[in-house]
């Protein structure tokens, strides 16, 4: 193999090599792995062993990777906690611009003796910064941290002040008129507002185009981001700042547990990020540092400067919103990272500014190297704190350990919508299911002994490896479960109770395929059996378009010591799709609703609104929801607090008065009394009689 590397497959080759073992080697030693990819690329660089030239595919490569490091920020944000605590960024984005720009100005002048202009620009190096060490917050699972949110959000507007700087001071000789400044005003109005509002129109209709989960989805993902990338360049701004607008408008239309985003962040961390990376490595050349006095000096400032200003701005953060010192640390750590840098003296540089030659390139690629190391151990040293003090939390308040099971009908004839009944059903169970606990998700299939069992179970066993794959996707493992039975809700029951499980979710069109008289019957029967968290639901639109949810509380249901899991179901599904949650309290007080919100630190935005009878209730949700809501009936189950015979009434007619999506929760009870003993049949999902001891079972497990 001739040196260096030319042969575009012999530069992937090379490539995968580096993102595989690099990473491998530094990380058994507590080092994250991204340092190793800087540092091995520095290693056979053209200025190390010479094996890889950064040539053109590097760089194009290396600029998307940036371009999707700035998007995954962006699409894995809370935007809940983000809007609730705009503040934080807002605050820090201007320190952590404003105080290196005029440290760094001053310093520029009175030091290195440059004129205004150059210092300006000199401070505007490092009064950006790029995420570099996101890949460790993420895989800290600290992303959702106050602190790091205020610091994600802040990245926009410090890039955004840094690079108007940029441009000002490269268009000092052209006429910086009022027009000068309208035309930018208008470019990024239109840029922002653009994509904040164009791109959830389009995302809500496409996918609701599509019949289930496919790799359009991710296609769409991919458009939206580098076209929003390109939309940023040309109206004069960074491509970076385009992408991580993108990613906040997608935000809400992924998901955060399911197929989508995994395979989002997937492709970025195995591919487009670490080239990224490798494409930092290979501009490093330590030797020119010990030739040139200018070139040490230079660097030693930008670096000297960037830790402290940065620093400092993360200090005074902090202090103001009463951070602790760990979470001032990984805020330090995100925001020193920097890859536009060298952009801005490459710019500066053919523009002919003075003060900006080869020896400031030289000080911002030494800049790069250093900060490019740095940034990942600070964040993986102070991150690591802050994980394991959330995760201590996390443990205190954690209940009864969850387990979900979905039935599924085994019915032959209508393979294809049977499987879209079971990625319906995964996908919510996907969002209630809680991430604290490895549980695998529990399915069972219940098929009726007779001529056609053989059949059904064939079925059956074809639907598993679709479902199998559907749940990859999202990683999340799955327990398949067969059982023979001639009454299956018996056959439910009885998988839930060898399975241990806490939550069972039905599927309103699903169950129609049993071919049963009523299909409330079963449900009927599910709920007399269980002491569970029953879900009773209706996907047929994509959950990731949901715009809003609208909950239906009964008067009473909140004395329900069963309704602390409805409430967190609800709260799962509205961070899951980043809805808003409208509630509508049926004859009761809203206040109390809003004071069991408030004992649940949350940052789902909920508003309260009271219909004074359950005759409202029905023309209210037939007039007002829409297809893009999803509908939450929070029930009762007979004979328990909370319950009105109007519920039963209500659930019934829900199909009816929406086109959308719809889901009914019954809380987990204790006993129900006298409802497992009497039928009353009259009423919709009242209590049947026990299955029969004498039915036969049997269960397969796969």
């Amino acid at each position: 193999m001739a040196i260096p590397v030319e042969d575009p497959v012999s530069i992937f080759a090379v490539a995968m090599v580096v993102f595989l073992v690099a990473p491998l080697l530094l990380e058994r030693h507590r080092v994250p792995g991204i340092v190793g990819i800087v540092l091995v690329g520095a290693a056979i660089g053209p200025n190390g062993a010479g094996v890889l030239e950064r040539g053109e595919a590097i760089v194009v490569l290396g600029d998307v990777g940036l371009i999707y490091l700035m998007f995954l920020a962006g699409i894995e944000i809370d935007l809940h906690r983000f809007f609730d605590n705009i503040d934080q960024s807002v605050v820090f984005g201007l320190l952590s611009f404003l105080v290196p720009q005029v440290v760094g100005t001053c310093f520029g002048i009175w030091v290195l003796e440059f004129s205004l202009p150059t210092a300006s620009l000199f401070a505007a190096i490092f009064a950006s910064h790029t995420l570099l060490a996101y890949p460790v917050a993420r895989q800290l699972g600290i992303v959702r941290n106050r602190a790091v949110t205020a610091t994600i959000g802040g990245t926009v507007l410090a890039n955004v002040l840094a690079l108007l700087v940029l441009v000002v001071v490269a268009s000092a000789e052209a006429s910086l008129d009022w027009l000068f400044w309208v035309d930018l005003a208008v470019g990024l109005v239109v840029l922002f507002a653009g994509i904040w509002y164009l791109v959830p129109w389009l995302g809500r209709r496409f996918f609701r185009t599509l019949a289930e989960e496919s790799y359009f989805e991710f296609l769409f993902v991919m458009a939206v981001l580098f076209v929003s990338a390109f939309s940023a360049d040309v109206a004069g701004i960074e491509p970076i700042i385009g992408a991580l607008v993108a990613g906040l408008a997608l935000n809400r239309l992924v998901p955060e547990r399911g197929p989508l985003l995994n395979r989002i962040q997937f492709v970025g961390n195995a591919l487009f990020v670490p080239f990224f990376f490798l494409s930092i490595g290979l501009l490093v050349d330590v030797t020119v540092l010990s030739g040139s006095r200018e070139s040490i000096l230079l660097a030693a400032s930008l670096i000297g400067l960037t830790l402290v200003t940065k620093f400092a701005a993360a200090w005074a953060t902090g202090r103001l919103f009463a951070y602790a010192d760990d979470e001032i640390g990984s805020a330090f750590g995100l925001s020193i990272g920097q890859a536009e840098a060298l952009a801005i003296v490459l710019v500066a540089y053919d523009a002919g500014i003075p003060g900006f030659d080869a020896a400031m390139i030289n000080g911002a690629v030494a800049l790069i190297l250093v900060v490019s190391v740095v940034s990942p151990i600070v964040v993986e040293r102070y991150g690591r704190a802050v994980a394991a003090i959330e995760k201590r939390e996390t443990r205190q308040s954690a209940a009864v350990r969850q387990r979900i099971l979905i039935p599924f009908s085994p019915v032959p004839e209508h393979h294809e919508t049977l499987l879209t009944y079971h990625e319906s059903l995964l996908d919510l169970a996907l969002l209630v299911r809680d991430e604290r606990f490895a549980e695998p998700l529990h399915t069972v299939t219940v098929v009726r002994p007779g001529p056609e069992t053989e059949r059904a179970i064939t079925a059956a066993d074809a639907a598993i490896g679709h479902t199998e794959a559907y749940a990859a996707g999202a990683e999340v493992p799955v327990s398949f479960h067969t059982r023979v039975d001639h009454n299956v809700a018996s056959g439910i029951v009885r998988a839930a109770v060898e399975n241990q499980v806490t939550t069972i979710l039905l599927d309103w069109d699903g169950m129609h395929l049993y071919r049963q008289p009523l299909f409330s019957h079963t449900i009927r029967q599910v709920l007399a059996w269980t002491d569970q968290f029953v879900l009773v639901s209706r996907i047929r639109e994509p959950l990731n378009a949901v715009s809003r949810i609208v909950v239906v509380l009964p008067p009473r249901l909140a004395h329900d010591p069963g309704f602390h899991e409805v409430r967190r179901a609800i709260h799962r599904i509205a961070a899951g799709t980043g809805a808003p949650v409208l509630g509508i309290v049926v004859e009761g007080d809203p206040d109390q609703y809003e004071r069991l919100v408030r004992d649940v630190e949350s940052d789902v935005r909920v508003q309260f609104e009271r219909l004074p009878s359950w005759e409202r209730v029905g023309p209210y949700v037939d007039e007002t929801v829409t297809v893009d809501d999803l509908v939450i009936c929070a029930s009762a189950r007979r004979n328990s607090v909370g319950w009105q015979p109007e519920l039963g009434e209500f659930a019934a007619r829900l199909p009816s008065l929406t086109q959308g999506d719809f889901v009914i929760m019954y809380p987990p009870s204790g006993s129900h009394g006298d409802d497992r003993r009497e039928a009353d049949v009259s009423r919709p999902f009242s209590s049947a009689r026990p299955p029969d001891r004498g039915n036969r079972s049997t269960s397969r497990s796969r």
